[in-house]
């Protein structure tokens, strides 16, 4: 107990770190001194508990909290996908994080939208010198489907976040392309609600394919910055058209 002038003058008592965040901080070494790499094995359960200290709970906690963020696959048996994996983390458990995030924060449309421009902007600049045939293919793929008159809302907002991922994939900068497609998913939802909410749909629908075309034109052209503020005013035209 803290002598009662120590506490009245805001000495508190240290709060003791989970056991299972020292064990996180152990692993978080470990990759940062190139020690351990992206689909090397960690050691077992057991053996881990050991060399740490720790109880097996508290490494099973840590391991639970890897998963959660997708660095680790778990596998049983003796094969070679067996224990557990240190792999790079997967858009998915980017985007529920970031859409967790937004959720919980109550980040305004504004941030959002700018936070959707700087990516993206970037993303097509990026992509119009490193993306190819394959990456062209996939946007053609993509338009192909806004493009048919009788598209669904739905499908058209599939094909939609399809395109603009695949800028971000074409990007050749992998952490850019990370963030554009957590963000772009994240943000799925809330487009797909105001595209149903949108009385003349298949003439928004119409606009939308049109201004995908024309970035997808700059991508193939090579010309990165006419791709980048094309992209900028799709997105901030799709949220306040009635701006510009």
């Amino acid at each position: 107990m803290l002598p009662d002038a120590a506490h009245d003058a805001g000495w508190l008592p240290v709060t003791k770190t989970r056991t299972y965040e020292l064990v996180l901080d152990r692993i978080e070494e470990q990759i940062a001194s190139g020690r351990l790499h992206a689909g090397d094995r960690l050691p077992p359960e057991r053996e881990l508990a050991a060399a740490l200290g720790v109880s097996r709970v508290a490494v099973r906690e840590a391991m639970r909290v890897l998963q959660a963020m997708g660095l680790i696959s778990q596998g049983t048996g003796s094969g070679r996908d067996a224990g557990t994996i240190l792999t790079a983390a997967p858009g998915e458990a980017l985007t529920r994080l970031i859409r967790m995030h937004v959720l919980v924060a109550s980040v305004g449309s504004d941030d959002l939208v700018r936070a959707r421009v700087t990516l993206e902007r970037e993303s097509a600049r990026l992509a119009a010198g490193h993306a190819d045939a394959a990456d062209h293919a996939a946007l053609r793929d993509a338009l192909a489907v806004m493009d048919r008159p009788d598209v669904g809302v739905e499908e058209f907002n599939d094909a939609d976040t399809a395109f603009h991922t695949a800028i971000a994939r074409a990007s050749g900068n992998g952490l850019v392309a990370e963030l554009t497609t957590a963000l772009r998913n994240a943000m799925r939802a809330r487009l797909l609600q105001m595209l149903r909410d949108e009385p003349a749909f298949p003439a928004v629908a119409a606009r939308l394919a049109a201004e995908h075309r024309a970035i997808c034109a700059a991508l193939v052209d090579g010309s990165g910055e006419l791709a980048a503020d094309l992209v900028a005013a799709h997105i901030e035209g799709f949220y306040r058209p009635g701006e510009g």
